[in-house]
C-alpha cells in the first residue's frame, strides 16, 4: 500500500520520512521536554496549591510554631515541673492513640498467605506501565531486570520505563550494556529542582502508555504473578477502587539486629496495620513501592507531589480526599533491608520528615479535610501522621524520665506526688507502647518465624531511641532542607542475596 502510494503520488516522497517507533518516541520526547518538566516540577502546585508541600508551612501554621517556640521555653523558665507534667500529658494522649490503633489491629492480623493463585487467561490485556526510578544504582541493574523480566504479562502490552537522572552516566549506560529488552526504555530526566524521586515519576508519567501504573524500587523484586493479580482485581472492582499495595517483604538475609527489627516492622506494617485499615475503608499511607494504580484516578488527584519526600503517603492522603479507595494485594514484593546504620538512619529520617510534611499540608483546612476523609479516616490521619511522629519525638524524654525517677527512689528519695504521676504516665506508655508494637508484629509472625522473638524484644528499646533519633533529625531538616531528599545507598550484593533466598 506504500509503494502504491508513492507510485501515485511521486511528490510526496519528499515530505516523508521512515523511522521506527522509539525513534519518533525519543524526539517527542526531546520536543516536549522542557514543557514535560515545567509540568512534573510546577503541575500539583499550579492546578491545587493546598495539596502542594513546595510551601511547608501556611500563614496560621506559622503562626502556631512561632508561638510555641516562645511559650515552651518561657513555661520551663517559669515553671519547670509544671512544664513537664503538661508535656507528659500531650504525649500520652498520643501514645495511646498509637498503642489503640495497634491493638485493634492485632485482633485481625494473620500471618500473610503465599499461595495466592492467579492465572493470565486469554483475551486483550491493557497496556501496563511499569516505573522505576534509579539513582547511581549502576551495580545491581543486571539483578534489576532479571527481576522485571519474571513479571508475567504480555511483553506487547507491557512498558517498563527505567527513571534516570540525566547526569547519572554510569546507571544509564549500565543498563544499555546489559542489553535490555524492546519493551524496555530509559527515561532520562533533565536537571531540575527539586531533585526528587516523584519529580522523576511526575517527568516519566507523562511518557508512559498504560491505562494501569505500577511503581517499583531498584532493589525490589515483585512476585512475577503480582500484575496478574492486580488487574484481576482491578477488573471485579468499580472505578473507585483506585490503587492495589502490594505487600513489602523484606528478607532477612542475617545482617544483625537492624535487619530483624526493619523486617519486623514491616511485616507488622504490611501484615497487620495497612490490611486492618484497608478492610475498614480507612486512608492507607502506600509504600514507596508496589503501588499498582488506575491511570485515570491518578491523573485526576494531581500525581506526584515533587516537593514531598515521601510522596507514597502523601498520595495515599489525597486519593482519600477525592474519595478513592485503596486495597490491598496479597503476592508480595521482596526487597533487601538497609544493609546498615549509615544507610538505615537517613531513609528513616526521610520518611518520618515526609510525614511531618504530608500531616501539615493535609491540615492547613482541617475541617474541610475531616468532611472529605469522613470520620475514621480522620481519626487515623492524625494517629499515623502527627502520632506516631510526636510519639517518636516524646520517647526519648519519658525514657530519661523514667530512669531518673526510678534512680531517685533506689536511692531512698521520698517522690513527691507529681514525681508519682509521671512514673505512672511514663511506666503506661513505654510498657503500652512496646507491648502493641511487638505483639502486632509477632501476630503476623508465622510460627517458623517465632524462634529468636525474644530478641526482637531485647531490641526494641534500642530500635525505639533510634527512631527517636531519625525523628529529631527530620524535625531539624524539616526547617533547614524541607525538600531534601536523603538517598538509600543499595549495595552491589542486594539482589544476589535475594535470588539466592528465593532459590533456597
Amino acid at each position: 500500500r506504500f509503494a502504491d502510494l508513492v507510485g501515485r503520488y511521486p511528490k510526496v516522497v519528499s515530505r516523508l520520512k521512515v523511522t521506527s517507533p522509539t525513534a519518533l518516541r525519543s524526539a517527542l520526547r526531546r520536543r516536549a521536554e522542557s514543557r514535560t518538566t515545567r509540568q512534573a516540577v510546577g503541575g500539583l502546585f499550579e492546578r491545587g496549591p493546598e495539596f502542594s508541600a513546595r510551601v511547608v508551612l501556611n500563614a496560621w501554621q506559622g503562626a502556631v510554631c512561632g508561638a510555641l517556640m516562645v511559650a515552651l521555653p518561657l513555661a520551663f523558665i517559669s515553671d519547670p515541673a509544671g512544664s513537664l507534667l503538661a508535656i507528659h500529658y500531650v504525649s500520652t494522649f498520643f501514645f495511646l492513640a498509637c498503642v489503640g490503633l495497634r491493638f485493634a489491629a492485632i485482633a485481625s492480623a494473620f500471618p500473610r498467605r503465599t499461595n495466592a493463585v492467579v492465572s493470565l487467561p486469554y483475551g486483550r490485556k491493557p497496556v501496563y506501565s511499569v516505573l522505576v526510578a534509579l539513582y547511581k544504582e549502576a551495580d545491581i541493574v543486571p539483578g534489576l531486570l532479571a527481576a522485571l523480566d519474571r513479571i508475567v504479562w504480555p511483553r506487547s502490552r507491557l512498558q517498563v520505563m527505567l527513571v534516570c537522572e540525566r547526569d547519572d552516566r554510569e546507571t544509564i549506560e549500565a543498563i544499555r550494556r546489559a542489553g535490555a529488552p524492546p519493551h524496555v526504555e530509559i527515561v532520562e530526566v533533565p536537571f531540575s529542582l527539586p531533585r526528587t524521586k516523584p519529580k522523576a515519576l511526575s517527568y516519566a508519567m507523562a511518557l508512559a502508555r498504560g491505562d494501569l501504573i505500577v511503581l517499583y524500587d531498584a532493589e525490589d523484586e515483585p512476585h512475577p504473578n503480582q500484575l496478574v493479580e492486580a488487574w484481576q482485581k482491578f477488573s471485579r472492582s468499580p472505578p473507585g477502587m483506585a490503587c492495589l499495595q502490594a505487600p513489602l517483604e523484606i528478607i532477612d538475609s542475617g545482617g544483625g539486629f537492624l535487619s530483624r527489627m526493619f523486617a519486623f516492622e514491616y511485616r507488622a506494617l504490611f501484615g497487620g496495620l495497612l490490611p486492618w485499615l484497608a478492610r475498614h475503608g480507612c486512608l492507607l499511607p502506600l509504600g514507596g513501592t508496589s503501588n499498582h494504580f488506575r491511570r485515570t484516578a491518578l491523573e485526576k488527584v494531581g500525581g506526584w507531589d515533587p516537593f514531598n519526600v515521601t510522596e507514597d503517603a502523601d498520595l495515599g492522603v489525597r486519593l482519600a480526599r477525592f474519595g478513592y479507595r485503596t486495597e490491598m494485594l496479597s503476592l508480595p514484593t521482596r526487597e533487601p533491608p538497609p544493609p546498615d546504620l549509615a544507610a538505615w538512619l537517613p531513609q528513616r529520617t526521610r520518611w518520618l520528615k515526609g510525614w511531618l510534611q504530608t500531616w501539615l499540608v493535609h491540615m492547613r483546612q482541617p475541617l474541610r479535610l475531616a468532611r472529605e476523609l469522613g470520620p475514621n479516616s480522620f481519626i487515623a490521619a492524625q494517629i499515623l501522621f502527627a502520632g506516631m511522629v510526636v510519639s517518636a519525638l516524646v520517647h526519648p524524654l519519658l525514657v530519661v524520665t523514667l530512669l531518673t525517677i526510678v534512680l531517685y527512689l533506689a536511692a531512698g528519695g521520698i517522690p513527691a506526688e507529681s514525681q508519682s504521676v509521671l512514673l505512672l504516665i511514663d511506666v503506661v506508655n513505654i510498657a503500652c507502647g512496646y507491648a502493641s508494637f511487638l505483639l502486632l508484629g509477632r501476630q503476623t509472625l508465622r510460627a517458623s518465624e517465632r524462634r529468636g522473638f525474644w530478641k526482637i524484644v531485647l531490641f526494641t528499646p534500642a530500635y525505639w531511641l533510634m527512631v527517636s533519633y531519625a525523628a529529631w533529625r527530620a524535625l531539624i531538616e524539616l526547617w533547614r532542607r524541607p525538600h531534601h531528599w536523603n538517598k538509600t545507598p543499595h549495595p552491589q550484593h542486594a539482589m544476589s542475596a535475594m535470588q539466592a533466598t528465593e532459590q533456597a
